[in-house]
């Protein structure tokens, strides 16, 4: 098929090459020399175009490679023109077979195919020990060293790569392609492909090209030609002339490209042109029937001498390395027999003869045409010398044997591996967005399903959605009867949203890409029936039979199917990330090559590597040997540590188990008791909102609030609200009601339930119930609990029962519905809330105390805290529960000074108001407090290490945990744990300052990003609440 769709602006198709940028001529002055060879055979009357940039191996002096070339026989020049296949994953056999061919032969090179990088070193290491001239070593590296080997990073594919608006990021690819080679002694790289892929049904090219457009062909060819390069490795072009427009996998098959001149050159030759006047060092000759270029019937393009040498020599005057494409391939093995194969290769034009299906007889039946003439000598000199030149500026001249040491580390850097992500990340693809469904939006309005087709209930892409909203989640086969279609479709229609993905998919279009038609249907119906958002990780090409795909609601497209690319979809379907990919092919006319729409990030945490933000992962890692240390010492079973930067989570972790039994190990969505950060995450914001929305003055007493305190406690009604929330209004510590429901250390028959009754309503732990008179009898006791001084600091819950008498009374909704509305939903945060044990099965939920002082059982789902649970589990002090991850998004957004994924919750005046300390004395002494936010203090007794600013704020909790925020290094920390499991006794969480030393080596990271100077901290935690 041929398309005249254009992605980006260009010339139109029918201009030839040759009139596109006139060539300067600027040819080396050895190669003036030698340049009589190339005349040997040549055709009268071909055109020639002068030269543009010459390779990079021709740009500098080559003693070595004159020194080499005057030490080696007719036969051993020869040998160099052959590169050999080798495998780093056969047997002992093979191994000793190519080192033999390197000892007797000479040979000049190897191609590296399947194998380890590890393996791959140690031979490279033995077979150049074995070499009398160094080997030029190959690989076919289109997406770098995993392509062939395993245990290396695999970037994207080229038609993913197609998608990026940023080129350079190829750039950057290739050079750290070139790194990884250099690391493991491989100096050419069979790349980039510079095939425009204009049919769809192309069976060897497709997703490996750049896309259908010349222009986004070249450019990002050039890109990727100048990282490779740049880099010191030898980049090749390939496929010349073009294999673009196929049908046929030429491993298989010659294939025929029916095409005329014109308009190859106006398509398939553009890129290799282009490349070419940019210096690309080599070029690949593929094996294609071309009549337009020679009209020898059957002939194959690496054979033919108007293609190689008059083509790609002369028109388009490249002087670096030409090599065939292997020439074991059936595209071009029938054309002969081996030995004669070489020979024709040879005369055509191609410098290297890869992968010779018999490297010996290709070497003897060359000599025997240098010896009778048909070959002249000064050929194989020139394309030996040419060798030669390329392995001296590719470092051979000063080749050491490959360092095995660190090597795995080496080839899996994080900085690769970032690169990676950030690929793939400015890939993904917007099409139609019809009711402005990305990013999604209203998430306290919405439910969001989740149909992941051809995999199982909780995949990544399932996992990454169910971080930025309460998902429900589904899964089917690929193909289902109508009866069980229609039960799936009954059960989809009660949510406003459905996101529909298909998984286990392939890069072979044969098999539709993995996304069978039966699949599609599924798709379909759901779509025809519910607002639907498809994400499609795999080649944009299926869209052209997706019938009905235009009416979705919104089409992304992922190009493959890799754990980061579900991760960075779903990040990109609620916003968390940009999109501005752009499509870089035609799949139908609905979807035409250069379509995107483009979303800017709306504020959402987005989740990465630290290094996105220079924060070194090694740096971070130091968490492992504190939490650690902590499980060793039993200070707690498990636990989940999460970090955010510059509203990025760089680290979250899950550690050990959820009891000492180890029955279960943690995982980063389980749900812990917050404890008193109860305080903040829920009664102070609640108050925060308030006084935003001028409904709650702090500089009023609290009986203007809740007027009968002036019959109850006079006292109390004139309490102010700053001196509660800093703790030093004269409330006792902590006050045990539950008391009241004991006789004898032993729950009193006449006031507990085993299940809910008219009488018995109020939930205290599972099958535990208490009479409603027992919670509203609460708010007495506390007023009527005698007081201590006022302006004294004295750590206090009994405030908090107070308080949410106020925000209750106030918004006349219970607190738990309050906070839930107006803050944790809208966000998304779907695990942070009171009683979670209506919402979640107890196995997500980390057990605490086995309390054997009230309740006398194992607790677990139900709040810790004995008040709170006589008030139902849902108090002002404690009774949230909640995972790192959601506890971190409304810490975030404190972070952001109010605001969260574009909306705003709070002002940023009441942020600052709320978070500075409020009663502090002018030398630093004085209660550390703000408006119900913990603050830091320096030496023995804070909540935090001395690396935070004075402006970070918090809160800690009883059953292990923290959350802290640092608006000056933009750091959010959160730890959660049960510390309190199986019983409260010891608190060696505190006493070996586990949390506080974990925010030493987060705060050492960031601090080590910017080169900032900092003081040794000390490891201090204040033991208690």
């Amino acid at each position: 098929m041929f398309t005249t769709a254009s992605c980006i602006g260009r010339e139109p198709f029918g201009t030839p090459i040759a009139s596109h940028h006139p060539m300067k001529r600027r040819l080396p002055f050895l190669l003036v020399l030698l340049g009589a060879a190339l005349s040997f055979g040549s055709a009268q009357g071909t055109r020639s175009v002068e030269a543009g940039t010459p390779p990079p191996f021709l740009h500098q002096a080559s003693p070595w490679a004159d020194s080499v070339f005057s030490t080696l026989s007719l036969d051993d020049r020869i040998a160099q023109l052959m590169m050999v296949a080798a495998y780093s994953d056969k047997d002992a056999k093979h191994e000793k077979g190519i080192e033999d061919l390197i000892r007797q032969r000479n040979i000049g090179g190897i191609i590296f195919f399947k194998g380890g990088p590890g393996r791959q070193a140690r031979l490279t290491n033995r077979y150049q020990a074995a070499a009398r001239t160094p080997l030029l070593i190959g690989m076919d590296l289109e997406w770098g060293l995993a392509m062939r080997l395993d245990s290396t990073i695999r970037f994207p594919r080229q038609m993913t790569l197609g998608a990026l608006k940023n080129d350079s990021l190829i750039e950057e690819m290739g050079l750290e392609i070139a790194r990884e080679m250099k690391r493991l002694g491989v100096h050419v790289s069979f790349s980039p492909v510079l095939d425009v892929n204009n049919n769809p049904a192309n069976p060897v090219i497709n997703d490996r090209s750049f896309g259908e457009d010349r222009e986004l062909v070249a450019r990002k060819g050039i890109a990727y030609m100048r990282g490779l390069q740049k880099g010191g490795v030898i980049a090749t072009a390939k496929h010349f002339p073009g294999h673009g427009d196929t049908d046929t996998d030429s491993h298989y098959g010659l294939p025929l490209i029916a095409h005329s001149r014109t308009r190859l050159d106006s398509l398939e030759l553009y890129p290799f042109q282009r490349i070419v006047e940019e210096g690309i060092a080599a070029m690949m000759v593929a094996h294609l029937e071309v009549p337009a270029l020679d009209s020898t019937k059957g002939q194959p393009s690496t054979l033919s001498k108007p293609i190689v040498h008059q083509l790609l020599e002369q028109e388009l005057g490249f002087k670096g390395l030409v090599f065939t494409d292997a020439l074991n391939m059936k595209g071009v093995a029938r054309a002969d027999k081996p030995g004669e194969i070489e020979l024709r290769a040879l005369l055509a034009g191609n410098d290297v003869m890869l992968f010779p299906q018999d490297p010996v007889k290709a070497i003897e039946r060359i000599r025997q045409a240098v010896d009778s003439g048909v070959v002249d000598r000064a050929l194989i000199d020139h394309k030996c010398l040419k060798v030669l030149r390329a392995k001296e500026w590719a470092g051979l001249a000063r080749m050491k044997p490959v360092e095995t040491k660190d090597l795995h580390a080496d080839l899996n850097t994080s900085r690769g591996k970032l690169l990676r992500r950030n690929l793939y990340a400015r890939a993904i693809t917007a099409l139609n967005d019809h009711h402005k469904a990305i990013p999604v939006g209203r998430l306290d309005t919405l439910r969001i399903a989740s149909l992941v087709i051809g995999d199982t209930l909780g995949n990544p892409f399932q996992t990454g959605l169910q971080r930025y909203a309460p998902v429900t989640l589904f899964r089917c086969d690929k193909s289902l009867k109508r009866d069980s279609l229609d039960a799936l479709l009954r059960k989809l229609d009660a949510f406003d949203r459905v996101i529909v993905s298909v998984h286990n998919t392939t890069w072979r279009v044969n098999k539709d890409f993995g996304v069978p038609e039966t699949a599609l249907d599924i798709v379909r119906e759901i779509a025809g029936r519910r607002p639907t958002i498809f994400a499609l990780f795999a080649n944009p090409y299926r869209l052209s039979k997706a019938y009905g795909a235009q009416l979705m609601s919104s089409v992304m497209v992922g190009y493959e199917e890799t754990e980061e690319t579900q991760d960075l979809m779903a990040q990109a379907i609620f916003g968390a990330i940009g999109v501005d990919g752009k499509l870089p092919i035609t799949a139908s006319a609905f979807y035409k090559c250069g379509d995107g729409r483009e979303f800017k990030p709306n504020g959402r945490m987005g989740y990465t590597m630290p290094e996105t933000i220079g924060i070194g992962s090694a740096d971070l890692r130091g968490i492992d040997a504190v939490v650690k240390q902590g499980i060793e010492a039993q200070a707690f079973p498990g636990c989940e540590v999460f970090v955010a930067v510059d509203g990025l989570v760089v680290f979250h972790e899950a550690y050990g188990h959820t009891t000492y039994g180890k029955e279960r190990k943690v995982r980063k969505d389980d749900i812990y008791d917050l404890a008193s950060i109860t305080k903040v995450a829920s009664t102070t914001i609640a108050l925060m909102r308030l006084v935003d929305e001028g409904k709650l003055d702090l500089d009023k007493p609290l009986g203007h609030y809740l007027p009968e305190l002036d019959d109850l406690s006079a006292t109390h009604a004139r309490m102010g609200f700053r001196d509660i929330l800093t703790h030093q209004a004269g409330l006792k510590a902590f006050v045990p009601f539950y008391t009241k429901l004991l006789k004898d250390g032993k729950l009193r028959p006449e006031l507990v339930s085993d299940s809910a009754t008219e009488k018995y309503t109020v939930r205290v732990a599972d099958k535990l119930y208490i009479p409603q008179a027992y919670r509203d009898s609460m708010l007495t006791w506390v007023v009527t609990t005698p007081l201590g001084r006022k302006g004294e600091y004295v750590y206090s819950d009994m405030g908090y029962y107070l308080l949410q008498e106020v925000i209750e009374r106030i918004t006349g909704m219970p607190l738990d519905r309050y906070v839930s509305s107006t803050f944790y939903r809208p966000m998304g945060a779907n695990t942070i809330g009171y009683k979670p044990w209506e919402r979640f099965p107890l196995s997500r939920i980390a057990p605490t105390e086995n309390d054997l002082s009230f309740r006398m059982r194992q607790i677990r789902g139900d709040v810790h805290d004995p008040g709170a649970a006589m008030k139902g589990g849902v108090a002002g002090h404690a009774g949230l529960f909640s995972n790192a991850n959601d506890l971190g998004m409304v810490m975030q957004m404190l972070a952001n000074g109010g605001t969260y994924g574009g909306r705003r919750y709070l002002s940023e005046q009441v942020v600052k108001e709320f978070t500075k300390c409020q009663f502090c004395a002018p030398n630093g002494t004085g209660n550390r407090r703000g408006l119900g936010w913990d603050k830091p203090v320096r030496g023995q007794g804070g909540p935090t290490c001395d690396c935070v600013s004075y402006a970070s704020f918090g809160h800690t909790g009883f059953t292990g945990t923290m959350a802290w925020v640092d608006p000056d290094q933009q750091v959010v920390y959160v730890f959660l744990s049960n510390r309190v499991y199986p019983n409260a006794t010891t608190n060696k969480l505190a006493s070996m300052g586990i949390r506080t030393k974990i925010q030493e080596v987060v705060h050492a990271a960031v601090a080590a990003r910017v080169k900032a100077v900092r003081t040794e901290a000390k490891p201090t935690e204040r033991i208690g609440r």
